[in-house]
């Protein structure tokens, strides 16, 4: 009976502790980690809402980048942190679903180490062609596919990109060819100049491609037409029916947080992304607003690796 009593009173201080330390959440810096370079897409959105939530925590919110290792350098590192709220990591589908089956190891578990906070963003993928090919639909880059052409030929400057490659040739059943290159300008320039007919890339490093006519815009791999290229059909509208391909961002925390704080970082980020002038200014940058409670992150992001892990298994994918 004593030993219980002293482990009821424990808890009832350890969850005392808790709730104070929600209660007086934050008190000092707040440091999301992005591990990623400055400049990248996500280090830039993260930046942008990193300022909003700053002014809504009336506290200083500051980005760290920690690039390598496709990010998994930073997010390990973000793994390790003290579970308090003060230290954050801005995840993606590379860092959070797909680099644990690319990697021999990744140096931190996307599923166990984490607790998560909210969707920030989402960003479809886009097949591309050069204007002067003969390919406006999806139907057109199967017909070139099944001739066997180098007119099938189509650059691939990432992981996400090779990835809706293969299910497309799963999905259509068609024989398309794919060109690693290292970097999206690199692969863009390649198109636009005629050495390969087609590219796969984020809407966000295309767009201004697109909105320029130095590339034409096939198909978007969202379910929905994206908001990023609203005059794009989708993949699944084009013979694909529910294909389904999106990059994202979502914000987490080390395990341990308190549920306390990770329910004020939610509800404080799901104003900010209601907020018009925020949703203008992220498809400024190229990013959809996403936002949904914390569960349905961990939800999202575990669907995800059940649906990318025997893909990756099957085309035998690795990091290079």
């Amino acid at each position: 009976m004593k030993t219980l009593c002293k482990l009821v009173t424990t808890l009832l201080l350890l969850m005392g502790y808790g709730h104070v330390s929600a209660q007086g959440y934050p008190d000092h810096a707040i440091k999301i980690i992005v591990p990623y370079q400055a400049g990248q897409g996500t280090d830039v959105a993260t930046r942008y809402i990193a300022d909003q939530l700053s002014h809504a925590l009336k506290q200083s919110v500051y980005v760290e980048n920690k690039a390598g290792a496709a990010g998994n350098i930073g997010t390990a590192e973000a793994s390790r942190a003290t579970g308090d709220g003060y230290t954050l990591v801005m995840g993606t589908n590379g860092t959070h679903v797909l680099n644990q089956f690319l990697y021999n190891s990744v140096g931190y578990d996307p599923a166990k180490d984490f607790e998560p906070i909210i969707l920030v963003s989402t960003f479809p993928m886009v097949l591309l062609a050069n204007p002067n090919a003969k390919l406006g639909t999806l139907q057109d880059v199967f017909a070139a596919a099944a001739k066997g052409t180098k007119g099938a030929e189509i650059a691939m400057p990432s992981t996400t990109a090779r990835l809706v490659l293969e299910l497309m040739k799963e999905r259509g059943k068609v024989p398309l060819f794919g060109v690693p290159y290292k970097g999206s300008s690199t692969a863009a320039t390649d198109v636009i100049g005629g050495q390969l007919p087609m590219l796969i890339d984020t809407v966000s490093a295309a767009r201004a491609f697109v909105e320029s006519n130095k590339l034409r815009a096939i198909a978007v791999t969202s379910k929905q037409p994206s908001a990023l290229l609203p005059n794009v059909p989708t993949v699944s509208s084009q013979g694909l029916p529910d294909f389904e391909v999106v990059a994202w961002n979502g914000l987490y925390a080390p395990k341990g947080t308190p549920p306390a704080v990770i329910q004020k970082l939610n509800a404080e980020v799901t104003k900010i992304l209601a907020r018009e002038d925020v949703q203008k200014r992220l498809l400024e940058l190229g990013h959809e607003p996403a936002g949904g409670s914390a569960a349905k992150l961990g939800d999202f992001a575990a669907a995800e690796r059940t649906k990318w892990a025997p893909l990756i298994e099957r085309a035998g994918i690795k990091a290079e």
